[in-house]
């Protein structure tokens, strides 16, 4: 463990003197990727290096104990006692963080919140989840761009798409995919009655465009004027794009923006994500053997989470993590139930390494 520790920090090293060069400081896309991948790296090697603290601080203490003065020898066991809880406690730290990332985690995302089952409640709903992501936004650092807004009919949206940029955005938000329920009376109930609506949550890693490994003859670009809400400009102009990978018949396409060149760049990863996710479904079916990630698969239509109003409750089905603080995780407190889920995924992760 500790080669691969020390691997990683010389590597951190590196990236640290690159962000000072003056090459990358005048281009802000590499850095960036530079520091994004520094902040990733910074994670284990500042537990990395409060263990070799530690281990030095051991190794002095049993010196200490070899002495033939008695107060030393306590001393010396004094600080022993205090110090291997610190490093076992840094050593599990460590192996979870050496656990193998996903590459895409460290990708910036495209999140769409769409109104489900429940008419305008369904809408109202959309409007608390987009509220309450980027409070959780806001919280974390990261930046947020609005690509469209399809306002409800009695208030809410029933569509959202943004993309949200920063550090492992990809990381901690894709097990947010799926069926989010609320359980509650809406303002219209005359009688009290509890109504259940739903949301779907799907989040999607941005790639960057010059990383998708699509061959250009293997497309087909078809441009379109959009149809429904949007006004004039969006019905008068050829703005939606649609992608279709002629090899597999997937097609990916937007009218999510007034922009072509946007939606040119949304059609594109829609498309490379169904390409991706056509190919892991491939190697699935060839591994059923293998246990399904408790997690879930990330498909919009799994039920993972329910927001219940008069119990004050949320509870996140794939864990059966419950809060009874439903205020603060409409208020973007949701960092437990976000680490709770990663740290299901590592449980998971750990388990089939000990099995290999």
């Amino acid at each position: 463990m500790l080669d691969k520790l020390e691997e990683i920090y010389n590597h951190f090293i590196g990236v640290e003197e690159k962000l000072s060069d003056p090459e990358t400081l005048a281009d802000m896309k590499i850095f960036s990727k530079l520091n994004k991948e520094y902040k990733g790296l910074q994670e284990i090697v500042e537990p990395f290096l409060a263990y070799k603290n530690v281990l030095e601080n051991i190794s002095s203490a049993k010196e200490m104990q070899a002495d033939s003065d008695p107060e030393m020898q306590a001393m010396a066991s004094e600080e022993l006692a205090a110090l291997e809880p610190q490093k076992i406690d840094l050593e599990e730290q460590l192996k979870v963080l050496l656990i193998p990332k996903d590459p895409e985690d460290k990708l910036d995302i495209v999140m769409e919140i769409r109104s489900g089952t429940g008419g305008d409640e369904a809408s109202i709903f959309v409007g608390d989840l987009y509220r309450m992501y980027v409070k959780y936004f806001d919280t974390m650092g990261w930046k947020h761009e609005v690509v469209s807004l399809n306002e409800g009919s009695s208030g809410g949206y029933s569509k959202v798409v943004l993309e949200v940029l920063g550090n492992e955005v990809y990381g901690k938000l894709k097990f947010e995919s799926g069926a989010h329920r609320v359980q509650r009376v809406p303002k219209t109930e005359s009688q009290g009655r509890v109504h259940t609506s739903a949301a779907t949550v799907a989040i999607m890693p941005k790639y960057e465009i010059e990383d998708i490994e699509i061959k250009k003859d293997d497309l087909r670009t078809d441009t379109f004027r959009a149809s429904g809400a949007g006004g004039q400009h969006v019905n008068k102009t050829e703005s939606g794009v649609r992608f279709t990978h002629l090899p597999t018949g997937l097609t990916g396409e937007s009218t999510d923006s007034r922009s072509q060149h946007k939606n040119r760049e949304i059609a594109m990863q829609r498309l490379y994500k169904r390409i991706q996710d056509a190919q892991k479904e491939a190697i699935y079916n060839d591994q059923k053997t293998k246990r399904k990630s408790m997690v879930g698969s990330g498909d919009r239509s799994d039920k993972i989470r329910t927001y219940n109003f008069p119990q004050n409750r949320c509870t996140d089905h794939r864990i059966n993590l419950t809060l009874y603080s439903l205020g603060k995780v409409m208020d973007g407190e949701i960092t437990e139930i976000v680490e709770k889920l990663q740290m299901e995924e590592n449980a998971q992760k750990m388990t089939e390494q000990t099995q290999v």
